[in-house]
């Protein structure tokens, strides 16, 4: 199920809660400069130049990247641009800006991968890539003669290689229906070009995620260590709770996970858990523990929670208490388990670990009775979530 993104998502996934702070050393190209040159290794492991597209009536320079919800909206519009102008003259490079280094795990959420090189060549074989994607994220030397400001970045010259647009690709930043799209900004320029006309608008503001310069690391490492210290609430639920916990009723989708300090496959499956929580954790996406332990003695539950590093994102303790509780992390304090299973899920064959995905009208759908696969697991959510935005 492809899922919109409420506005309040975009905000958080470009804000991050990280520090924005210019990049130094970043070019601003004016319209009318030559293109900067280059030399990058591409996902054919060949290294490309710009003399490579010198037979081009027109290039485009097209910065994008693996995780970007923008640039996964703009796939298939970029397959159908590429369909196009390709016969007619035009030459075509992806480069990604980005370094690993300068991205959290909460801006990974709409991806199965990372912007690292690796990375770069199962996403390619993923979406069908038939040009050449570059990576620039070692040195991001590139981007910074271009001036990518975010992916998606468009940069288009002329047969003498002069800048004459640079921007956004398109006005729509969602995926899927291209009524989105009413104005065609790359298609534009490029069909201008290749009239011999001048571009109708020459520059827009790139619009999509910010580029990930690697000195962000710094900052991606602290805003880690403030999730690593976030305390941990237990509180004791009973089956009437946990049943409106599985009934939902809110804008997230809930992995919601029964388990015990004293259940191996359940202290082993944890750290997979926590993992999913924090790379959802900029989207409608929140991670739910009911401790199978002695209800009378919360200490050893909330001890292991905290060394797993369990607690509350901030954008998440709001959400929680803005729906009248105090926290995910409960501890059953019932007598009979049988009550519990009924309230959560009447398939739970019994045992734990036992866990289940539900969606926001409290529908189960998907449930798994023992340990976890984390990267499945992540990749069911991520497919019923979407990997981009949708109106």
């Amino acid at each position: 199920m492809k899922r919109l993104l409420l506005a309040s998502t975009f905000a958080a996934l470009t804000a991050l809660a990280l520090p924005l702070t210019a990049e130094e050393g970043v070019a601003e190209l004016q319209i009318g400069d030559p293109a900067p040159d280059f030399s990058l290794p591409g996902i054919d492991d060949k290294t490309h130049t710009l003399a490579d597209f010198k037979d081009g009536k027109v290039l485009v320079v097209f910065f994008t990247s693996n995780h970007c919800p923008t640039s996964h909206g703009a796939a298939d519009r970029i397959k159908s641009f590429l369909e196009d102008y390709r016969p007619r003259g035009m030459a075509f490079v992806a480069i990604n800006p980005n370094h690993p280094e300068g991205l959290s795990i909460d801006e990974l959420g709409y991806s199965k991968y990372n912007d690292g090189f690796e990375d770069m060549k199962a996403y390619a074989a993923d979406e069908g890539f038939d040009f050449p994607y570059l990576y620039d994220g070692e040195t991001q030397s590139v981007a910074k003669a271009y001036g990518c400001l975010a992916t998606p970045h468009v940069f288009i010259f002329d047969a003498e290689r002069k800048l004459r647009y640079k921007g956004r690709f398109d006005d729509s930043r969602f995926g899927g229906d291209d009524s989105t799209v009413k104005s065609p900004d790359a298609r534009n320029a490029v069909e201008a070009l290749l009239a011999g006309k001048p571009v109708p608008v020459p520059e827009t503001k790139a619009m999509g995620c910010s580029t990930k310069w690697r000195s962000k690391k710094t900052a991606v490492a602290e805003h880690m260590a403030k999730w690593d210290s976030a305390p941990v609430d237990v509180e004791t639920i009973d089956a009437a709770g946990a049943a409106a916990l599985r009934k939902n009723g809110t804008n997230k989708v809930r992995l919601i996970n029964v388990w015990a300090t004293w259940c191996a496959p359940c202290v082993q499956e944890f750290p997979e858990l926590v993992e999913t929580s924090r790379k959802f954790g900029l989207r409608d996406f929140e991670f739910i523990s009911i401790s199978a332990d002695d209800p009378s003695n919360p200490a050893p539950v909330k001890a292991f929670l905290e060394k797993q590093k369990a607690g509350l994102s901030a954008r998440l303790k709001k959400s929680v208490e803005a729906e009248g509780r105090k926290t995910n992390s409960y501890l059953f304090g019932g007598s009979d388990m049988d009550e519990l299973m009924k309230a959560l899920d009447p398939e739970w064959p019994g045992g734990i670990p036992h866990t289940i995905l539900v969606d926001t009208d409290g529908t189960i759908f998907w449930r798994h009775n023992g340990i976890v696969d984390g990267e499945k697991l992540r990749a069911t959510i991520l497919d019923h979530l979407g990997n981009y935005y949708k109106p």
